[in-house]
């Protein structure tokens, strides 16, 4: 190796030293031009002699050309630790794993949980475990040879409570809200009917107008309170199976009954096939929808019109649309909140009730975009209740009163 850079390096020397020469006979001559040529070349050579004889190196960071895998594992498994939300890894084997803190801190294992509920080796929805509830969200996951579903256990206790307490807050601002508008003149007008007693001789015509008022307002409080306590009592849905065409001939019948010769009523042939609906609960709310597009197109057009339509594949969608003015945008926001109304005489629940209604049955009713109203009333062809369970009873009548 020392006698090849030698040998290397040799040819180098002598042509640098015949350079120098070179360069002085040049010079010593007056021949400038091959003076600098000469120059130019002992440079060049000096330059190339240089470069052999200094070791190359490459910036530190160069010299890493893939990331540390180990490295890579700890940090993940240092982020999956703090997550709050228990995970767990289903082998194709059958092998559940822990992924994080929180799984194993639920099952009280080190890695590999022993006894598996069956909920886990099973496509359920929930999970019931040490006493509390789970939704099961599951991930299919296809990496690096290996095949494995990634479970990630939600506390649906804790998501109700947020739920409960965020509803409980709105329903409180209304209440309060309501209330006092009512209780607030009814104290003016008691108060102003006690001090009208002391005049002699009393004013009977004025007293008897001022607790006709009284009354009036007492009534309409009641009303409010038997509305609040409908929406609060809402019982649980009981799923069986009906079809489209029987609900639908009996929202027919109701609407023709209410509001036959001054709303026209379309409805769209509904699809064939069996859902799985509290019928009654469902009638309810979509009857709710009904009256409300029909008040809505009288109070705005000659030529009022409601249409009712529905579409079935995976899920079941019913559709109730009116040409009515539309709902302003301002309204848009707070249309089913409880007891919200812009009508005179309206109570503000039946859109409220008929959202609960469908969240009840695990799916949800919504003002679709748009400048027309149309509401669309979504649920689980399948009827799943809020267990993730089926439920039957047996179907209603399909004539009412009959």
């Amino acid at each position: 190796m020392a006698s090849s850079s030698v040998r290397t390096a040799l040819p180098g020397q002598l042509l640098l030293f015949g350079c120098g020469a070179a360069t002085v006979a040049a010079w010593t001559g007056g021949f400038y031009a091959c003076f600098v040529l000469v120059l130019l070349l002992g440079f060049w050579l000096a330059s190339l002699a240089l470069a052999r004889a200094m070791p190359l190196h490459l910036p530190a960071e160069r010299q890493v050309a893939t990331p540390d895998g180990e490295t890579d594992r700890a940090v993940l498994r240092a982020v999956l630790d703090q997550a709050p939300t228990p995970l767990l890894s289903v082998e194709r084997s059958g092998r559940v794993r822990a992924l994080n803190r929180a799984a194993r801190m639920l099952f009280d294992i080190e890695d590999v949980l022993i006894d598996v509920p069956e909920a886990l080796r099973e496509s359920a929805p929930r999970l019931r475990y040490a006493g509390r509830a789970y939704r099961i969200d599951r991930i299919e996951a296809h990496g690096a040879g290996a095949a494995r579903t990634i479970l990630a256990l939600i506390d649906i206790e804790s998501e109700e409570r947020l739920a409960e307490a965020r509803t409980t807050r709105e329903l409180l601002d209304v209440l309060s809200h309501e209330v006092m508008n009512a209780l607030t003149p009814i104290a003016s007008l008691a108060d102003s009917a006690l001090a009208t007693l002391d005049d002699t001789p009393p004013p009977v015509a004025h007293l008897r107008d001022m607790l006709g008022t009284l009354s009036r307002r007492a009534d309409g409080l009641l009303h409010f309170t038997q509305a609040y306590r409908q929406l609060a009592r809402l019982p649980e849905p009981v799923l069986a199976p009906t079809t489209l065409a029987v609900l639908f001939d009996d929202l027919r019948r109701m609407f023709a009954a209410r509001w036959g010769g001054r709303v026209t009523f379309v409805a769209d042939g509904p699809p064939d096939g069996m859902v799985f609906i509290d019928r009654d609960q469902i009638s309810q709310a979509l009857w709710a929808l009904l009256q409300n597009g029909a008040e809505a197109a009288v109070a705005a057009t000659d030529a009022p019109q409601v249409r009712l339509s529905a579409k079935l594949d995976d899920r079941l969608s019913i559709c109730v649309a009116d040409n009515g003015p539309g709902v302003p945008d301002e309204g848009r926001a707070r249309i089913f909140r409880p007891f919200y109304t812009t009508k005179k005489e309206g109570s503000g629940i039946g859109l409220s009730l008929a959202r609960q209604i469908a969240r009840a049955h695990g799916g949800d009713l919504s003002l679709l975009p748009g400048k027309d109203t149309a509401f669309e009333l979504a649920l689980p062809r399948h009827g799943r209740n809020a267990d993730g369970m089926h439920a039957a009873k047996p179907a209603a009548d399909p004539i009412p009163g009959k």
